[in-house]
């Protein structure tokens, strides 16, 4: 068995996630208690508690989503997980990127809290609410929908923005060039295509000023290398060298988010078992649409965890 640890991005937040963890672990509660502490703000509270508008802010969805995977990891190893023994590769969609190299202890939690943070509150501020949008094309393969988004764009900025998995591509831009993509994709036979309930067109070039932010807090953070390779979101390539990924992950803000192309790879090399570690299944869903062949779990709650130590032992 050969296997990648995957971590979620954006999207997959919900009031309520990690409170069983935190409830159940005094590992987990750990990690919510510092990530509080290093934003300087009760996220934990909004986490469990809501008002889901609230959660739903990019600058508190981000560092939410990775205090989950982070306080998930730290239970797996405390029952006995040795990352670097037991994992081939990390990856994470989008911010989940910063989740990958935090479990693979490049970043410490705090560090990883407060790069989110600053991503976040960047990424909202990029673009005037109103300009931007994204919109999912369902049905076109990549190829397919890079050709609408440039059809699109008239002068205006119309991007792929996600490659997610076969016949499932987001795009980014300015909020007319991203309806027209809408329109061109219906008329090339796209099965649906439509505007997803984003604040901010992310993954184009119209992040730029994110991507600027971004360089300068990588350039003061502490970064190690990873335990175990991550498979760079902009590549679809493994890094380790420190330099590099703060680099891929400055260009990720800006760049295509190459999850199809992560999965494949991963599966060339001869991963059969992806485990997706934090809130939700949406990668888990994706990895049975682009590596049929390879297994996908979900790890979310104490029964889930308790399964995969079971399973690394067995």
């Amino acid at each position: 068995m050969s296997i990648a640890f995957t971590f979620p991005g954006q999207g997959s937040q919900a009031v309520g996630m990690g409170k069983v963890l935190a409830d159940a672990y005094p590992e987990a509660k750990a990690v919510f208690e510092e990530v509080d502490e290093a934003l300087g703000q009760k996220l934990s509270d909004v986490m469990w508690n809501g008002p889901e508008a609230d959660l739903t802010l990019t600058a508190n969805a981000q560092p939410a989503l990775m205090t989950v995977s982070l306080a998930t990891m730290r239970v797996l190893e405390s029952k006995g997980l040795d990352l670097a023994g037991s994992v081939s590769f990390v990856a994470g969609h989008s911010l989940g990127e910063y989740s990958a190299l935090a479990a693979a202890g490049a970043f410490d939690v705090a560090t990883a809290a407060r790069l989110l943070r600053v991503r976040g509150d960047a990424m909202q501020n990029a673009v005037p609410v109103g300009q931007g949008a994204m919109a999912a094309l369902l049905g076109l393969d990549f190829e397919a929908a890079q050709e609408v988004a440039r059809e699109a764009a008239q002068g205006e900025v119309c991007q792929a923005a996600n490659d997610n998995a076969p016949g499932q591509v987001v795009v980014s831009g300015h909020v007319a060039a991203v309806e027209r993509a809408i329109d061109i994709a219906k008329a090339k036979g796209a099965r649906r295509a439509l505007l997803l309930p984003v604040s901010a067109p992310f993954h184009c070039s119209l992040m730029a000023p994110a991507a600027d932010a971004m360089a300068e807090a990588l350039a003061g953070a502490d970064i190690k290398a990873p335990k175990v390779p991550l498979i760079a979101n902009v590549l679809a390539q493994p890094v380790s060298d420190t330099d590099e990924i703060r680099k891929r992950l400055v260009e990720q803000v800006t760049g295509t988010v190459r999850w199809r192309e992560s999965i494949e790879w991963l599966a060339s090399e001869g991963v059969d078992t992806f485990v997706e570690v934090g809130t939700g299944k949406v990668l888990t869903g994706m990895v049975k649409r682009i590596a049929k062949e390879t297994t996908g779990i979900a790890v979310n709650s104490p029964e889930d965890i308790d399964a995969l130590i079971e399973k690394l032992n067995g």
